[in-house]
């Protein structure tokens, strides 16, 4: 055999032993798909008139513009409304009483202090903001809930403390996974601060 078929062969076998060797595996950190949000757009959502029952609603206020919104069949002495973001399968729910007397306010503000208990068990923690609107008597809380696989990650509640209660919750029609839609929740949580804060009460 000749030095240079020797060299040659020499020359394969190292390439060849290269090409064998593994590559150190660097895992690729967590991402999730990029998701396009629309400008925050109100306008006033006319509840005056709620179309299934044709009944004035008791509350206006002003809501994002990709919204869609119905009323449902209710028990007496309720109202509920949808407000449904159909690109994204999400709803803020909402359920309105007229108050009876002073105990009922009581009565109210403790049963949605029980919804908000049930998210507790997934919740890694809850940001309460309280809100007082003196001139237009809207009083209430609203509850940001974190935790990636909490079902409801805003719950609030309203009132003029005689005669008006009005409960939200948001929710995914999904399974939780609350770090991925993380930008999506963030967004209809901005279109709940402004709903509280255009919320006005109708006699």
């Amino acid at each position: 055999m000749s030095i240079r078929t020797a060299l040659t062969l020499t020359l394969a076998a190292l390439a060849l032993l290269c090409s064998c060797r593994r590559e150190a595996y660097t895992p690729k950190p967590t991402a999730y798909m990029r998701i396009d949000l629309p400008q925050h757009e109100y306008c006033h959502l006319d509840t005056m008139i709620a179309p299934r029952t044709g009944h004035h609603l008791p509350f206006i206020f002003e809501t994002n513009k990709c919204i869609e919104w119905k009323e449902k069949d209710a028990p007496a002495g309720e109202r509920w409304v949808d407000l449904m973001y159909p690109q994204w399968d999400g709803v803020i729910f909402l359920t309105y009483r007229r108050l009876a007397s002073p105990d009922s306010l009581r009565s109210q503000v403790d049963e949605s202090l029980r919804y908000l208990e049930n998210q507790y068990r997934f919740a890694s923690g809850v940001d309460e903001k309280g809100y007082e609107d003196h001139d237009n008597q809207v009083y209430g809380t609203v509850n940001y809930i974190k935790g990636s696989r909490v079902a409801s990650t805003c719950q609030f509640w309203l009132t003029d403390s005689t005669r008006h209660f009005l409960r939200g919750a948001l929710y995914l029609n999904r399974v939780p996974n609350n770090d991925s839609m993380a930008p999506v929740i963030e967004y209809m949580q901005a279109d709940i601060r402004h709903l509280v804060e255009t919320l006005r009460w109708v006699e």
